[in-house]
Order: structure tokens, then sequence, then C-alpha cells
């Protein structure tokens, strides 16, 4: 299992990946599920969840393009006019491969769904955010909901709801995004650090930045600890329930 979440809000894009993989209680382990495709004119990042040996075949698909039938010329990541076409591209990638390894997986009754999240800007066009499912097609985020989710999403997805607007500064958008991880992560041990951040600001000529929150961060300490202290101190200051005795 994994958790991955991308926000995309007035002022930038902002996409973080957990490297914590999980075939069983006594095998865990770390691998990278953010991965960036870079070009003069192009920044696309990519997480991934879902079967590691799916995704990993779909981005070095990817990796060496696919014949474009229209045009008959190799289409990668590198080559596509817009991050539509980019979902498009991707989400084609990704059917056709679980299509290929479908029967196989079938007869061991073992998972093989795969998602993605896909962010970044072609050329002038705006930030985008996409996630793909495993059955290939797409949805963008929006101003209204202004993030989107893969993987272990339920324990994160509170927080977000309730703080995080398309208005949100930058840093408080990161910081809800670590918390969000910091949640999901007390409540289940399959999603682990180190956490992959990519940032990228919505201003003329920005170049992305890149964080990877390890283990012994002293930043994601003092968060986690203190996010506890605030959450129980918040608790503590609601009235009690009146139907509850004030003996109890």
């Amino acid at each position: 299992m994994t958790y991955c979440v991308g926000m995309l809000i007035d002022a930038g894009l902002i996409m973080m990946a957990d490297t914590r993989t999980n075939a069983g209680i006594d095998n865990v382990s770390t691998f990278k599920k953010m991965h960036i495709f870079e070009g003069k004119d192009r920044f696309i990042s990519v997480a991934t969840a879902g079967n590691l040996s799916v995704t990993q075949a779909t981005l070095s698909k990817l990796e060496e393009g696919i014949k474009n039938p229209e045009t008959e010329e190799i289409e990668t990541l590198e080559t596509v006019p817009t991050m539509f076409r980019a979902a498009e591209l991707v989400g084609k990638v990704l059917r056709s491969t679980q299509l290929q390894i479908k029967a196989g997986y079938e007869a061991e009754g073992v998972s093989f769904g795969a998602t993605m999240l896909l962010g970044g800007r072609i050329g002038d066009e705006p930030l985008k955010l996409f996630l793909i499912y495993d059955v290939g097609n797409s949805i963008s985020c929006g101003r209204e909901t202004p993030y989107l989710q893969i993987g272990e999403l339920k324990y994160g997805k509170p927080i977000l709801d309730r703080a995080l607007t398309s208005e949100t500064p930058f840093n408080e958008a990161v910081k809800l995004g670590l918390i969000s991880f910091d949640s999901t992560m007390r409540s289940n041990l399959a999603v682990g650090l180190p956490i992959d951040i990519v940032m990228l600001r919505n201003i003329p000529n920005s170049k992305p930045a890149f964080y990877r929150v390890e283990r012994t961060d002293p930043y994601f300490q003092t968060l986690s600890r203190e996010w506890g202290i605030k959450l129980r101190e918040a608790q503590a200051s609601i009235p009690r329930p009146p139907f509850v005795s004030p003996l109890e």
C-alpha cells in the first residue's frame, strides 16, 4: 500500500508520495514512487500507487514511447503537446500493461490494480493535475476540491477536506499535506517515510523544488508532535456533551 497526494492551488502545485511497499509483514521495502519527466518546455511529475510491477512496467513503456496511430510517430511524455494529452497517454499505457498481465495475476489471486497522479505544465499552459485510474480514464483537479489522492487515502482526507482551499498559501498547503501523511501513518503501517515532495509555484519561469522527508527529519518530527498536542488541546476546549452527566 502507499499514499500519494497532489494539491493544485492558486499558488502552485505540490505533490507528495511515500516510499513504502508491503508484500506481507515480513517483506517491507522502500521504492521511489515519484517520477519526473523534464524537458526545455515542460515539467511533469508522476506519482504511483498499486501493483509495483504494473507501475514500473508502465513507466518503462512511457520512457520508451508508444506509436501514435494517427501520426505513426513515437510519442512520449517529452513530446506530447499538452498535459491533457499526457494524461491520455499515461492512461492508455497503464491500461495496456494491465491487460497484458491480467491473466497471470488473476490465476494467482494477486491484485494488479494501479493508479497514478500526473501533474505539471507544458509550455505556457496553466498547471494541471490529473488522477489516472487503472482502466485508463482520468479526472482533473478543480478549484472546488483542490487535491487528488491515490492509495491509502481515507486517513489523510479529512485533514484536507477541512482545511485546504484553492486560496491556501503555498507553505500552509505543504504543511497540510504533511499532516495528512502523519495522520495516515498513525493509522496504517503500510504507509511510511521517507516522503518525496515536488513543489512548483505558479509564477513565471518558476523552477521545481524537491525535498525528501527522511525518518530523522526534525521539522516532520516537530510537526507530528505539535499536531498531536494541538488536537488534544482542541478536544479539551470543546464543551462537554449536554446529554452526559457532569459526574462522568
